[in-house]
């Protein structure tokens, strides 16, 4: 709570340092926004952020917004009521991360994000205290098994994301594509992925162009007067393949084995995600269905869905 609260200050007070276009915003992740049955896996997450417009302008780069976060998600079995470590077809872990991050774009609308994060996995995360808190002042079942979680482990990100519109020539005004990428590496996650985005225009106005459009979080301008009327709806659709080379929160620690429920990664996965993207003056939304294909080897575990929501506010 002491974290969450000096960054709430943080948030509160940042546009006065920085006298710049700024956006504050949050966004939540829970299996239950995409269905009232699921509760497991990827079950919970929470990301605090604020991002500022810098003064970064040339022939070839339209903006370039600096963002900082605060979060922390959760990881279960397929149930949360398992209180024998032999039912475990998941193990237990949260992460708990601050990051940093510069994202630039592109007047050819091509978007390039890097982002370092430092964090902890495992007790220290605060995802038991959390998820056994909700459930105990929500009236839900009672919380077991996360005496079994990932261990301790310390934290440290690189992340890397780039975007490339393709068919331009074709697809412009109401329906776009983009070639993506992300890699992470670090001591949380290693991985790679690729896949094709689409934007769709679900509005009279034809596409706005990417180093505006609220996909990639870039609707901070500095002409305030721009935020006043300005709306856009879009849907947009994102399929992609995983390289999974490491994940903590399913094998534990690369330097030791003393986590007690740990399984063996699938390498390569199936994700996609759906949703829509609402800019109404200085306001934005977004919600989203995520689809995340079985990520560990046992007879048990399935692919699963999550749903994000996210509001932001243009100072």
């Amino acid at each position: 709570m002491r974290f969450k609260g000096l960054f709430c200050l943080l948030l509160c007070y940042a546009p006065l340092f920085a006298q710049k276009p700024a956006e504050v915003s949050i966004i939540l992740d829970n299996d239950l926004y995409s269905s009232p049955i699921n509760d497991q896996y990827y079950t919970n997450g929470i990301e605090l952020i604020y991002r500022y417009l810098t003064n970064k302008e040339t022939e070839t780069v339209a903006k370039q917004i600096t963002e900082f976060r605060a979060g922390q998600y959760i990881y279960s079995p397929q149930s949360v009521r398992v209180a024998e470590i032999k039912y475990h077809d998941r193990p237990f872990a949260g992460y708990l991360f601050v990051e940093a991050g510069l994202n630039t774009y592109y007047k050819n609308e091509s978007v390039l994000k890097l982002n370092f994060q430092a964090g902890v996995v495992g007790r220290e995360s605060l995802a038991q205290d959390f998820q056994e808190g909700l459930h105990s002042l929500l009236g839900y079942h009672k919380v077991e098994g996360w005496k079994y979680q990932i261990k301790t482990l310390a934290g440290l990100q690189a992340n890397a994301f780039y975007s490339h519109k393709i068919f331009s020539g074709t697809y412009n005004e109401k329906i776009d594509f983009h070639l993506q990428g992300e890699a992470f590496a670090g001591t949380i996650w290693t991985s790679a992925s690729i896949g094709v985005m689409s934007r769709i225009s679900l509005n009279k106005e034809r596409l706005l162009p990417m180093y505006n459009s609220a996909l990639h979080n870039a609707t901070l301008s500095r002409d305030k007067e721009v935020y006043k009327g300005r709306r856009e709806l879009i849907l947009f659709l994102s399929p992609n393949i995983q390289y999974q080379a490491y994940d903590a929160t399913i094998e534990g620690s690369l330097f030791n084995d003393d986590s007690p429920v740990t399984f063996p990664l699938i390498l390569f996965r199936f994700n996609a995600e759906a949703g829509v993207k609402y800019t109404r003056n200085h306001w934005n939304f977004s919600y989203s269905v995520h689809y995340r294909g079985k990520e560990l080897s046992n007879n048990v575990i399935t692919g699963y869905y999550y749903g994000s929501v996210i509001l932001g506010y243009l100072l």
